[in-house]
């Protein structure tokens, strides 16, 4: 798939944060929030998906196939109830959702040409998980546009 076809996010400042609900992403998400507040600043949560990905409509008959905005209208719900449950549901800062049909790395990379900050969490792999990124993690450290923060699994 050509760059150009992916969906962009563009943000004008504030922390941006790359969520897709793995235990990593989700420390991720309380560590740019806490930032975000100390910033005073509004957070963009960024939720890549594919076709594959995305939950299916729970209204969609069996044989159908959803349309792209109603796999979109899932992601985002399901990232709000996410955040809802980790956050709270007064976080005190200003929470944008940002569902974009990209891969991951291009969506966080995109983002970060407006942003002040962008999180990412770390995977890590294999028996060096204490020193290897993940594969999105290091994409963004190489390649974004604003400082990264890569935030390491809680010990």
């Amino acid at each position: 798939m050509p760059d150009q076809m992916y969906q962009r996010v563009e943000v004008d400042g504030g922390v941006v944060v790359g969520v897709d609900a793995s235990s990593s992403s989700l420390h991720a998400l309380e560590s740019a929030a806490e930032e975000a507040k100390r910033r005073g600043t509004a957070l963009h949560v960024v939720c890549a998906w594919s076709i594959r990905t995305a939950p299916r409509p729970p209204d969609c008959p069996p044989n159908a196939v959803p349309s792209m905005e109603a796999f979109q209208h899932e992601v985002e719900k399901g990232a709000e109830r996410l955040i809802a449950r980790r956050l709270g549901p007064d976080p005190g800062i200003d929470i944008k959702v940002h569902a974009v049909h990209s891969p991951s790395p291009q969506a966080l990379l995109s983002a970060s040409r407006g942003a002040d900050l962008l999180v990412v969490g770390h995977r890590g792999r294999g028996g060096f998980s204490g020193l290897m990124l993940g594969s999105v993690a290091e994409q963004c450290v190489r390649h974004a546009a604003c400082p990264v923060l890569v935030v390491r699994p809680a010990v």
